[in-house]
């Protein structure tokens, strides 16, 4: 059996978990998301203050599904209580961010400021010029939005002028030599 899949999600307190056919809807404090099974081998029970995902049999497809829908929903109730966050970091001469509204305008070495707006459920913040915070209660989506901001102006290997995540280990190529 799934070592994620057989373990039971925890409900915090404020937290409702509700199951509807192959519909999971989880509300709390922060919002509510809801997540639809696409298959009818997943069966996901709430008993007791946890959620239960099982799985209708042993094929590789259940067994890879089983999993995903585990940690899906457990990621749902987590999102609902504390949102996800997910920091990126503008590194250039010249480069940087500023928020306004729900609008995100950058300088990143472009002859035109590039401007990204945030989705429904999503909120941009910028510290300062070279930080840009996503913050919301889908971790897929979080994680979706910081991606598509990253993917503006990606690290180059020479000087690490771009966008990278604020965890991420950045490695410097070396620059050609002079000949002999």
């Amino acid at each position: 059996m799934s070592r994620i899949g057989r373990m039971p999600i925890a409900v915090p307190a404020g937290v409702t978990v509700d199951v509807n056919g192959s519909a999971v809807k989880v509300s709390g404090p922060k919002g509510a998301l809801t997540c639809e099974i696409a298959s009818n081998k997943i069966a996901v029970k709430v008993e007791g203050g946890e959620v239960h995902v099982t799985r209708a049999d042993d094929k590789k497809e259940s067994r890879s599904l089983h999993g995903l829908y585990r940690q899906l929903i457990a990621n749902m109730v987590a999102g609902v209580v504390t949102p996800f966050t997910r920091t990126l970091i503008v590194q250039g001469v010249g480069y940087k961010a500023a928020v306004a509204g729900n609008k995100l305008t950058m300088n990143i070495g472009y002859s035109h400021p590039v401007e990204y707006v945030a989705p429904e459920g999503i909120t941009i913040t910028c510290p300062d010029i070279t930080t840009i915070v996503v913050t919301g209660i889908s971790k897929e989506l979080v994680g979706q939005t910081a991606a598509t901001i990253r993917s503006k102006r990606p690290v180059e290997p020479y000087h690490n002028y771009g966008l990278h995540y604020s965890d991420e280990v950045l490695v410097k190529k070396e620059g050609k030599t002079a000949g002999k």
